[in-house]
């Protein structure tokens, strides 16, 4: 596996690929690579012959008392994965060759759907996560690229920009990876203690009550809200639990297969966002 820290590697690499009649996917990732991250280079490997992982703290979309400095990094560990895993090349740029004028003049920037959830609490959130997608698909220039459906919101949003934007290209969403207990599988994760870790099942087992209604017949989507704030309690924060149309992310009153049971929490001081996709997941006690 080849590791490349510029964009002009990328470029000749992608190029060469290209010519030799490659199916060409990419992986979008902040690094620190876990399992979750390894279903997502599976997911891309099943359609595409030479795959991509980028691992880049973007730091456009950090807000000023989030927690940019502090995200974990581990190059060496997340190389490893990556080639275990069949990548074709490792993208790791600075801050520098992705933004090479500092902050850039020109954003992607949400007019819809970036302003509940997620980016109620993180102003600007969506805005960087938008642009550095949008820089990498025009790196690579991708068949295919995958997205978690942990970070249900960003994939809604990227594939909005792809349509309207009209990037030839297919974002694919691959299933949330969990613990053995429940817990989504996330780079954060780090940041608990045991006793966090214990509190921070909350979010998993309101999610599992709610697709248990939904398997019962319960429609009502106001029961689904009361139980997702069920979750909250000592040690844990409840942001929101909300329950939204899968594409629009707008609130409903009736709930159907499809629908999006989404919940975001502080266990101490880490945040944690979770989903089910109603009719799509079985959860374990």
């Amino acid at each position: 596996m080849e590791l490349a820290r510029t964009v002009s590697e990328v470029r000749y690499a992608v190029a060469a690929a290209r010519a030799a009649g490659e199916r060409i996917g990419l992986v979008p990732t902040m690094g620190y690579l876990h399992d979750g991250h390894l279903s997502l280079i599976a997911a891309a490997k099943r359609t595409c012959s030479w795959v991509g992982l980028s691992s880049f703290v973007n730091p456009l979309q950090f807000g000023p008392a989030e927690d940019l400095s502090r995200y974990p990094r581990d190059m060496e560990r997340d190389f490893a994965l990556a080639e275990s895993a069949g990548v074709a090349q490792l993208f790791a740029p600075s801050a520098a060759e992705m933004y090479p004028g500092g902050e850039p003049w020109v954003v992607v920037v949400p007019e819809h759907g970036s302003d509940r959830l997620c980016g109620a609490s993180r102003p600007g959130h969506f805005r960087g996560v938008l642009t550095v997608v949008a820089k990498l698909i025009h790196i690579y220039s991708p068949d295919v690229a995958v997205f978690g459906q942990k970070d249900y919101q960003q994939l809604v949003l990227i594939r909005r920009m792809a349509e309207d934007l009209n990037m030839d290209i297919t974002i694919e969403m691959a299933p949330i990876v969990r613990e053995r207990d429940g817990l989504a599988m996330s780079s954060r994760n780090i940041y608990l203690s045991d006793d966090e870790r214990t509190r921070a099942l909350a979010l998993s087992k309101a999610l599992g009550r709610c697709e248990d209604l939904f398997r019962s017949g319960e429609r009502v989507a106001a029961n689904y809200r009361r139980t997702l704030a069920q979750a909250a309690g000592a040690g844990v924060q409840m942001e929101y639990g909300e329950v939204v149309d899968p594409n629009t992310l707008e609130p409903v009153d009736e709930v159907s297969e499809g629908v999006v049971c989404a919940i975001a929490a502080r266990v101490g001081s880490t945040r944690l966002i979770d989903n089910v996709v109603l009719g799509s997941e079985t959860f374990q006690e």
